[in-house]
């Protein structure tokens, strides 16, 4: 697979899917939220109106929401691939998609305020690699928008004003906190990913990495499992609902990984997505052509 000629059009039609298309897991456990509400209660009224936007958006081919966030792409590549011409055609597909109007042309220079039109910039867009005894290129692909990106959270533990030790309890305390923080601002109802361990910036990447889990998924982890099931209850019975408007609903999912740690340093790192969770993938052929999509 040493050169993908069509790999450009792939990434550009995994763009606007994503953009324009809620995974169904995702707009199944909407679905469920609403069943579980009062009829016109104010958490109904939400999600009715976030499910209208979702089947139009699908069907007008429009992006899903008015902030198209930052776009993360995971990738999986076979030892030795020439990540230089991904990295590359991807870019390519970006300024397209954003020149079609499936990206907002929302990048703009840290300093300047000067906005990229093409939203291609220094580490706009994220790239995240990994190498292996494979065969095919998988890409996934993350919208993170903005409210959800602003309302994450990192705690060194232990935290003595959440009464928070270096234990599972502790980071059940920190989560808790986190949602309670963040209130409506990350367009509840969200999906949490949580990191224990690592360092600050492995931490707070690794939570998102937990994002390309499905919805049904548990941690292998039998402890975590257990975690992320009670989180879930816990966060929902906070009531701070649909777009922070009350309700039985703010939490989808709560997906939890760990990584190493050095002695001194116990991170918990919580990253959120928005009920817009637009997380797509494909499994690319030999000349760059999707021959599989992931998260349908």
């Amino acid at each position: 697979m040493k050169e993908l000629p069509d790999l450009e059009n792939s990434v550009f039609e995994l763009i606007r899917r994503t953009s324009t298309d809620l995974p169904l897991d995702v707009e199944g456990a909407l679905r469920t939220a609403l069943a579980n509400e009062r009829k016109n209660s104010r958490a109904a009224w939400a999600l009715c109106a976030i499910l209208d936007n979702v089947a139009l958006a699908r069907k007008n081919d429009q992006p899903i929401c008015q902030d198209t966030g930052t776009l993360v792409f995971s990738v999986r590549v076979p030892v030795g691939f020439d990540v230089n011409a991904l990295v590359a055609q991807t870019r390519a597909a970006v300024a397209r998609a954003t020149q079609k109007g499936f990206l907002r042309q929302n990048t703009v220079d840290s300093v300047t305020s000067v906005p990229y039109e093409t939203n291609i910039a220094p580490g706009c867009p994220v790239f995240q690699f990994r190498q292996g005894a494979r065969k095919v290129v998988e890409i996934g692909l993350l919208m993170k928008g903005g409210g959800s990106e602003n309302t994450g959270m990192q705690y060194s533990l232990p935290e003595a004003g959440l009464g928070a030790g270096r234990d599972l309890e502790g980071v059940r305390k920190c989560v808790l906190d986190a949602v309670h923080s963040a209130q409506g601002n990350n367009c509840p109802p969200v999906v949490i990913g949580v990191c224990i361990g690592g360092d600050r910036a492995t931490g707070y990447e690794h939570s998102k990495e937990q994002f390309f889990r499905k919805l049904d998924d548990k941690s292998p982890v039998r402890v975590l499992a257990k975690l992320e099931s009670r989180l879930t209850r816990e966060a929902n019975r906070l009531g701070i609902g649909a777009m922070g408007l009350g309700g039985k609903t703010t939490v989808l999912g709560v997906k939890i990984g760990a990584l190493g740690r050095v002695p001194a340093s116990y991170f918990v790192s919580v990253s959120f997505m928005c009920w817009a969770f637009r997380r797509r993938g494909v499994i690319l052929g030999p000349d760059g052509e999707i021959r599989r999509w992931l998260y349908r």
